[in-house]
């Protein structure tokens, strides 16, 4: 008979006496340590609690934190005493972690070290805060400007290993839309698969479709780091994350509808760069501007500016702010939540848990503040209270939801606002849309014809200050797209705006209870621009298109 030594099988067998020995070891020094010994073998290694310790110091020092229950986290070590475990325990202390130490040995630390590698791009630095270290993340948001290119990075992640594509697919959605200034993610499913799609300037774009099993296990992590309950699916839920960035934090915020086969998710990505707009350069018509500066001027009274979800209210309440601040006043902010950070400004969130609008805004008052800008009026005590400020010595900014201008008036009745008051504390009323730009490497120029030059005269006509209409009104532009603009012909956004002061004529309307209507028959002769009129005179000076406005408002009656 003869014997065949096999040397992968007994270094396999010495492998395993040299671990035995290493376990039996580390199960003694646990109580020359005075510490427990843990087996990670057995137990799972909580992602929340490994990412506490980013993966090189964690290698570097032989620890791994495995449980995480409130602040007491649960960290093994190889070596208790070694120096780096012991900065590694107190860096966890300044974070205001309570760390818990146990003993254990290599191949336990090995087995815990390999869940980095099925952790995503991002790792959670605090509760709902994402930060994203990862090189190649960092590249498409840096690098990649198109939406061709990203539609290749998402096939390539949604086509990848199954492990891989769960946990790369939300970090990679969410770096594209950074990459490509859009402003929201949406994840809607069908009953065999489930769409992607970006809102590019307002409009949104498809950009992949992917399974239905890979988009359960992703509505999953969206719950997660969005703070919302897993167990729920027939109910809404909403929730927010954080993602720290080199250029600054960007809240996300996250919210989740039943639907008819399965939840749909709509990601609303808050980005500063996108708030950052200079007054001047909104689109607010000259006559308009040099109003609101008047305004803005005086030590009281209330600018209202109104519109829909995502007509751009708050970047205009942010330009006012920035273009007014300096540091001999005092100004206070409540919001929700706080989109932008504005240096020498008080800035205060408002929550779910009893802190609102109306309790922010209570507290400033008390702050000694002179100016106030509340991120929105949603009720008659909050209503009332921003309307008193206005009235004792404050300058308050807020927005409403009303379809125009002459809509503030009945709006602020409606909440039960004194009719009289109203007037003594409104200076402008203003409403606003955003409208895109045509992109400037790809619109043609076209003749005004037929109904289109019709429809733009009788708009133009009823324009009361005619030294803003334009001699030559026979040609406007229209989209074509271009690699620059993503194939859509358009780059960028601009604001179409109206507003209606509050004059004489306006407030004895407004004591008789009016309708919009009403109000508009009062406010004319003061000679500012209505949407329509400022839409029309940006079509004709190649701002935007007629399609594209008529997308936004409603040009005829």
């Amino acid at each position: 008979m003869t014997l065949t030594f096999d040397e992968d099988k007994q270094n396999r067998r010495l492998g395993d006496l040299l671990k035995k020995e290493e376990e039996d070891l580390v199960q003694i020094l646990s109580g020359k340590y005075g510490l427990e010994y843990v087996n990670l073998m057995g137990i799972p290694v909580n992602a929340d609690a490994l990412r506490l310790i980013d993966e090189v110091t964690a290698r570097t020092a032989n620890v791994s934190a495995f449980a995480l229950i409130d602040k007491k986290v649960k960290v093994a070590a190889r070596n208790p005493q070694d120096e780096k475990v012991l900065a590694v325990m107190e860096t966890l202390k300044t974070k205001g972690y309570t760390p818990e130490l146990y003993i254990t040995s290599t191949q336990n630390l090995e087995k815990a070290w390999k869940t980095y590698k099925d952790l995503s791009f991002a790792y959670e630095s605090k509760a709902g805060s994402l930060e994203i270290s990862s090189d190649e993340i960092n590249t498409i948001i840096d690098q990649v400007k198109s939406l061709p290119t990203i539609i290749s990075i998402l096939q390539n992640t949604v086509s990848a290993k199954k492990s891989y594509r769960v946990s790369r697919i939300l970090e990679t959605a969410v770096a594209g839309a950074l990459a490509i200034d859009a402003s929201d993610i949406h994840f809607e499913p069908e009953e065999t698969y489930v769409r992607l799609r970006y809102r590019l300037d307002g409009v949104l774009q498809e950009l992949i479709q992917f399974d239905i099993e890979t988009y359960n296990l992703l509505l999953s992590r969206i719950k997660l780091i969005s703070g919302m309950k897993l167990n729920i699916k027939k109910d809404s839920q909403d929730g927010r994350f954080s993602i720290r960035l080199p250029i600054g934090e960007v809240e996300v915020r996250v919210s989740i509808l039943p639907g008819a086969y399965n939840e749909s998710v709509v990601m609303r990505i808050l980005n500063p760069k996108s708030i950052d707009v200079p007054l001047e350069s909104l689109g607010i018509p000259p006559k308009l501007l040099e109003i609101l500066m008047k305004e803005m001027s005086r030590p009281d009274g209330m600018i209202l500016t109104t519109g829909p979800t995502g007509s751009g209210k708050t970047t205009t309440l942010y330009a006012f702010l920035k273009k007014i601040h300096t540091s001999q006043i005092k100004i206070i902010t409540i919001e929700d939540p706080i989109e932008y950070h504005l240096p020498g400004i008080v800035q205060t969130q408002v929550n779910d848990k009893g802190y609102g609008f109306l309790e922010g805004l209570r507290a400033a008052v008390r702050q000694d503040p002179d100016i106030i800008m509340i991120g929105e009026i949603r009720d008659n005590e909050t209503a009332d209270i921003a309307i008193n400020s206005a009235l004792t010595g404050h300058l308050v900014f807020s927005t409403l939801h009303t379809n125009d201008a002459a809509g503030t008036f009945p709006r602020l009745i409606d909440l039960g606002v004194n009719s009289k008051v109203i007037t003594s504390a409104l200076r402008v009323a203003m409403a606003q849309r955003l409208a895109r730009r045509l992109c400037e490497s790809c619109k043609k120029e076209i003749a005004i014809e037929g109904d289109q030059q019709q429809e733009i005269e009788t708009i133009i006509n009823n324009i009361e200050d005619k030294s803003l209409v334009p001699a030559d009104r026979s040609k406007m532009w229209e989209a074509v797209g271009c690699e620059k603009c993503n194939k859509t012909g358009y780059k960028g956004r601009v604001g179409v705006y109206e507003a209606v002061l509050t004059d004489e004529k306006v407030e004895n309307a407004v004591e008789m209870n009016p309708s919009e209507r009403e109000i508009w028959a009062s406010a004319k002769g003061q000679g500012i621009l209505t949407m329509k009129q400022d839409g029309v005179l940006k079509i004709l000076q190649g701002i935007t298109s007629l399609d594209e406005l008529e997308r936004v408002i409603a040009l005829q009656d």
